[in-house]
């Protein structure tokens, strides 16, 4: 079943339970498919597997990083609910990669790469990011790699 029926569904679900907040963020989730497939240049077959992982990537990023601005305002009624919201959009999310496990692809990538240090981190970050796309947040791949280039005894 493709994204966008599951998120119909779900939200057909959340109604019915009188969920709001699953509700809230499965309509938002449509409300970006909606944008993306009306996009200009956006073909007309629909989105595709990686679109849509990108697309939700990205709404899990945005709740990450208001949850965040949240807390440090002090603010946890509206951090709970950015931190539910975000629980909600990562069960359509392929499983995460545990840390034991990026660093292991990550070193293979530095490997294939003949990345030898600090310098080589955009050669890394390029065919990491492509090859780790949806398993590992970008930012926490490109912590990884700066750790790993700095201590070159991998």
């Amino acid at each position: 079943m493709a994204l966008k029926e599951t998120i119909d569904a779900g939200i057909k679900q959340a109604m019915l339970a009188k969920d709001k907040v699953r509700l809230t963020a499965l309509r938002s989730i449509k409300s970006q498919i909606l944008l993306a497939e009306t996009a200009e240049g956006a073909s007309a077959t629909g989105l595709s597997t990686d679109q849509e992982l990108k697309l939700l990537n990205k709404a899990a990023k945005q709740r990450r990083e208001s949850a965040a601005t949240y807390k440090e305002q002090f603010r946890s009624d509206l951090e709970e609910t950015e931190l539910a919201e975000l629980a909600i959009i990562e069960e359509f999310l392929p499983q995460q990669l545990s840390e034991g496990d990026l660093v292991q692809k990550l070193v293979d990538i530095i490997q294939r790469t003949g990345a030898k240090g600090p310098s080589d981190l955009g050669k890394v970050m390029g065919v990491a990011a492509r090859e780790l796309s949806g398993q590992a947040d970008g930012k926490r791949i490109s912590e990884v790699v700066n750790m790993l280039l700095n201590n070159t005894d991998f």
